[in-house]
Formats: structure tokens, sequence, C-alpha cells
């Protein structure tokens, strides 16, 4: 079974723009095109961590979702990132999005929203984990506060997983905690682990910083940002998973 390219890409997300970030980010993306399986964009790539429902993405337009599945065709890639959805019945959802090159996508809404923002006022949780699975390796799909609570990212041997990846919009005064707890998931869950944040700064006045990684599963970071690359040995990763059963050991706790 083959290792897993994966590249992630920092941005400073145009507010409230959905055109122009597809636009910015399709230049990033065929920029590193040929150097990965699986390209991994920020939270909320289209707009922002927009409370106005009324000016992000829609979904029932379809428009961001066509394309993505247009330049994952072309580009022979997967891409990753969560989009606001206005989903078009007076409700919205920090939506992400796993679209692989034949045009296959896999959707995970969001569960822990964050309520010092009033996500929780104005979008609908999800209630249940997406694992997708690529190349042979399984994919657990997380979005930014998710990574606060390990028990909902808990691996485990009727279900296991070998990577996560999650997107952000995490701003600079609680970044030691994001770098913390990526690596913290990483050795928890015997696993390889993306982080991608955004970067600059929002009309609100949050500053975000970046600081993607990418982790292996001992815990350490083999890259970081504003352009993240990371490759999942798979060798690797069985060796250390059969020699160290750790995951096996921790279930029932």
């Amino acid at each position: 079974m083959s290792n897993l390219k994966l590249v992630g890409i920092e941005f400073e997300l145009i507010w409230e723009n959905p055109s122009a970030n597809r636009t910015a980010f399709e230049k990033k993306i065929k920029s590193v095109v040929g150097v990965c399986d699986v390209v991994v964009l920020p939270e909320n790539f289209t707009t922002g961590f927009s409370m106005n429902i009324d000016k992000v993405d829609s979904w029932g337009s379809g428009e961001t979702i066509d394309w993505l599945k247009g330049l994952c065709r072309e580009l022979n890639v997967a891409i990753m990132g969560s989009v606001a959805f206005n989903m078009g019945d007076g409700t919205a959802r920090n939506r992400g999005v796993f679209v692989k090159p034949d045009g296959n996508v896999s959707i995970y809404d969001k569960k822990h929203l964050f309520t010092l923002g009033r996500e929780n006022d104005n979008y609908i949780a999800g209630d249940k984990r997406t694992v997708v699975e690529f190349k042979g390796w399984r994919i657990l799909l997380q979005i930014c506060y998710d990574l606060r609570f390990p028990v909902f990212s808990r691996n485990n041997p009727a279900d296991v997983y070998d990577a996560i990846l999650y997107v952000a919009n995490w701003p600079k005064p609680r970044v030691h905690a994001w770098r913390t707890l990526l690596q913290a998931r990483a050795i928890e869950n015997q696993c390889y682990v993306m982080g991608v944040n955004r970067c600059g700064e929002d009309p609100n006045g949050n500053v975000y910083t970046g600081d993607s990684l990418g982790v292996d599963p001992w815990g350490q970071v083999l890259s970081e940002g504003p352009i993240v690359k990371l490759e999942c040995e798979r060798e690797k990763l069985d060796e250390f998973r059969k020699r160290y059963p750790f995951i096996e050991d921790g279930v029932g706790v």
C-alpha cells in the first residue's frame, strides 16, 4: 500500500466573497498539485468565519462543490476544506467536504460549534463523525473547535483510522493550544495529523498566524506552513501500531 502525500494551504481569506476566494485558491492549488494526493484548505475557506448567513456560500447553488469537482478531476487530486453554507431553508452549516478526483463527495458537519463566537446561534451542529477512505487510507475529518474534544476523535480498533485532517480559523491568542493539541491528537490516536489554519486578519479584529502543522504518529512536527507538507508512511505506521498496541489497550477506558 502506497504512502499518502498531503499538502495544506494557508491563506488570508477574502471576507464573505466566495467567488474571489475560489479564484485565489485555484491559483494556489495548481501551484502545488504535482507533489500531493490531497490538498487541504482552511475552515470556511470561501468566506471566513462569518456569522452573517446571508453572505456565506450557497449549498443549493452548487457553485463551490462543482468548482471543487472540476479541479479534482482536472488535477487528479482530492481536496478537503470546510465551507460555511447557507442551506436555503433558513439554516446554515459549517460543512467539511472531501472531494475525490472521480467526483465523489463526502461531507462532515462540524459537531462542536464555537459558542464564544456565537456560531451555535447561527449554524446547526452535526451529530456524527466522518471517516473517508482514499487510496487505502482512512481519514477522519475534523473542524477547528473539534480539536478541544479528544473523546470525539478517539481512535478504536473496531473502526480504526490512519490520519486526521483539522481545518481551522484559529486566532493568534490561543495558537499555543492549537499547536499542542494537534500533537496530542497524533500521539493519543497513533495517527498522522495535519492542521491547516488561515492567516491574516478578519473585519472583526481577529488575527490569525496560520501555524499549520504536519505531525507524525509520535507527535513530532515534520512540517509547518504556510504551505505545509506531510507524507504519511504506511509501513512506519503499521510497524508502530503493531509494536505498541495503545489503541487496543484503550478500549473501554
